[in-house]
């Protein structure tokens, strides 16, 4: 007999506010580490004038600002008054500090082609292109769209745009035509950059077709600067150039001025646009400002990897066309004059061992990739990684979503040799820097646990009646401004207070539910829309991923709800099992068990799809959305952001036939 709705009319506030841990982390370890509270107690007595250190001690300005905070709820300016280059602070100041030697990239593509890039090297290149820029008709206060694969060009065209006071706005490299359209003409970029292609699994993928496309139909852009990566690597790519209208990045580069000086920049002034998906359909144009932003990606990136540049090789594992590659790969490390790698290509080519071997190779003290990744290592083995000698790395970083306790401890024992402390990081492409994260010798970390907010941010669950939660679960909610917070959106000030204003009053939320433990600890559930709804019963699809990954034959999980006539919505969980381990209905037996054991009987999934991989973006993340598309036996969105799109169609074929536990 099938279990009773606890509250037929339940609602998500419901399962936020259920009394039980979560999630039960079944093989728990804590890492102690030396606990220091000086850093939070000087934030927490004046908020605004820690930050004002930090950009004093992290930071170059030409001009000092006049106020630190102007807070009109729910728009903010930091550092009103002040003015600075972001492209100096990356690279003039570091050169002329007598660091122009020091490796800014260690630059690796897919084939094996490889660069290194030295501070010196990497301001003769922004000046060369901000002149390129220029030369095109590029002046402050434009904005130049970049479409381009992870090449050393990439981080150039960023920090040339910020050199001469163009806002970029970076167009993931796996989007389509329409998509890029669309970006290009909300911001009304007059120049694109772009490549005539990149390297992905051993293959070419070609960019510029998609541009000519896309460029039908964006009258705003007057010109395009196409790099030579594939054919002057080897491969095969027939561009087509417009006459007058497309130019190649060489020819432009050959002739321009070497010497280009830093634009003014007032503090507010906008550094870039970044778009995220908007549910009407209609992406938004996310805004970051120059001065705060640059403040606390430098402050996050110096104290929550605890960096020391002088010795540290850093990687993060990202593209730069996510946030996480704006901030942790280009804007925070240059600011702080770290070195760092930059890989092109996917982690298992031309084998699985190609992650590891950069590690060794580069030295890596300090890596910083997705859950998604980390999954991905456990389902081959720690074979691979055992491979190489990874004693460099010192401390590791997990971004993107929740980790599970399982990966976190798995990443700690076999990455981190149980010595490295793990700094598992949530923030979003509207919080432009890191939030939520432990400090490496101050915090004592949970496997799966973000821990605290970092020193200067105030974070606090809700319920739906906005009541402070101190205990369980709620609403995640920021209460006060921060400096790298987002101004808005691009062009529509009423939809940024309307998404991300109006729900609580006077606290930002973007969406995600989150829980505190007896300790005070907070563990980042997700979406709150990542919560299905089963006979009454609110379940995370963290929770039940968690308890898949959980039994030793699984290597990786994403749990998705269906529509059923019976229950509402039905648990689908799309599984990988681990090397060695065969597919059949006496494991899904297995597996639908062991949730049950580890949650109760209502969050047993109904059906198992067995899969070899799950798809996922190039930056590692799940694509549950098209999960729920194959669920629902509907036509598939958007595949075109995916590393590997016959994935899906793999999926979708395997569901068709998997069987339900009815």
């Amino acid at each position: 007999m099938a279990d009773e709705p606890e509250t037929p009319g339940a609602t998500i506030e419901d399962y936020l506010l259920e009394d039980r841990t979560f999630p039960p982390p079944p093989a728990f370890k804590a890492v102690a580490l030396v606990v220091d509270t000086t850093m939070y107690d000087a934030a927490n007595e004046d908020f605004e004038g820690f930050w004002a250190r930090q950009a004093a001690d992290l930071i170059t300005w030409q001009r000092p600002w006049d106020t630190v905070l102007d807070w009109q709820l729910p728009f903010a300016k930091w550092f009103v008054g002040g003015r600075l280059n972001a492209s100096e602070n990356c690279l003039d100041r570091h050169v002329e500090a007598g660091l122009g030697e020091r490796v800014a990239f260690h630059w690796e593509g897919e084939p094996g082609d490889t660069r290194t890039l030295t501070y010196a090297d990497l301001l003769a290149e922004v000046q060369r292109f901000a002149n390129v820029l220029k030369g095109l008709g590029v002046e402050k206060g434009d904005r130049v769209a970049i479409y381009m694969p992870m090449i050393p060009e990439l981080p150039v065209a960023l920090l040339a745009c910020a050199r001469v006071g163009a806002a970029h706005s970076v167009v993931f490299g796996g989007f389509s035509a329409d998509s890029l359209s669309d970006r290009i003409n909300d911001a009304e970029c007059k120049v694109v950059v772009t490549a005539d292609g990149g390297w992905r699994r051993g293959q070419p993928g070609l960019l510029k077709p998609t541009v000519d496309v896309a460029l039908a139909s964006t009258p705003s852009v007057e010109h395009v600067v196409v790099v030579d990566r594939i054919a002057s690597s080897g491969g095969e790519a027939e561009v087509a150039m417009t006459d007058g209208r497309d130019h190649w990045y060489h020819e432009l580069m050959a002739e321009a001025a070497t010497e280009c000086a830093p634009e003014p920049m007032d503090s507010e002034d906008l550094l870039y646009l970044l778009y995220t998906s908007g549910t009407t359909g209609k992406p938004k144009g996310i805004m970051h400002t120059t001065g705060g932003y640059l403040t606390q990606v430098a402050f996050t990136h110096k104290y929550v990897f605890d960096l020391h540049p002088e010795t540290d090789v850093y990687w993060c594992t990202a593209d730069v066309g996510w946030v996480t590659g704006h901030s942790y790969i280009v804007y925070g490390p240059l600011a702080n004059g770290a070195t760092s790698v930059m890989y092109e290509g996917t982690p298992d080519t031309p084998g699985r061992d190609r992650f590891w071997d950069l590690v060794e190779r580069y030295q890596v003290s300090i890596l910083y990739t997705a859950p998604t990744a980390i999954r991905t290592f456990m389902k081959w083995g720690a074979a691979e990684p055992e491979k190489h000698d990874l004693s460099s790395l010192r401390v590791l970083g997990s971004v993107g979503e929740p980790i599970n306790p399982e990966a976190w401890i798995w990443y700690h024992e076999h990455i981190g040799a149980s010595r490295c402390p793990i700094v598992d990081t949530w923030w979003q492409t509207e919080t432009g820097a890191i939030m939520i994260s432990p400090l490496p010798g101050a915090t004592t970390t949970k496997p799966g646990s973000a821990t605290f907010p970092l020193p200067g941010i105030a974070a606090e669950l809700v319920d739906n009646d906005a009541e402070v939660v101190p205990r369980g679960g709620g609403y995640l909610t920021l209460t006060r401004p921060w400096p790298a917070m987002l101004r808005g959106i691009y062009g529509d000030p009423e939809r940024y207070r309307d998404t991300y204003w109006s729900r609580f009053e006077g606290r930002y939320f973007a969406g995600d539910g989150a829980k505190i433990d007896s300790d005070g600890y907070l563990w980042v559930l997700g979406r709150v829309d990542d919560v299905m709804n089963i006979s009454g019963h609110r379940i995370s699809t963290t929770e039940v991923e968690s308890a898949l990954v959980d039994n030793p034959k699984v290597a990786e999980a994403a749990v998705v709800g269906a529509k059923d006539d019976v229950t509402g919505q039905a648990i689908v969980a799309f599984v990988t099992l681990r090397g060695g381990v065969e597919p059949g209905a006496g494991v899904g037996e297995e597996l639908r068990d062991h949730v049950a054991n580890k949650i109760g009987k209502i969050s047993r999934p109904k059906t198992i799809v067995f899969t070899d991989d799950l798809p996922k973006t190039r930056s590692g993340k799940i694509m549950r959305r098209l999960l729920r598309d194959v669920a629902e036996g509907r036509e598939l969105g958007d595949t075109t952001t995916l590393a590997d799109p016959a994935v899906v169609e793999e999926i979708r074929k395997r569901a068709m036939s998997a069987p339900s536990d009815d």
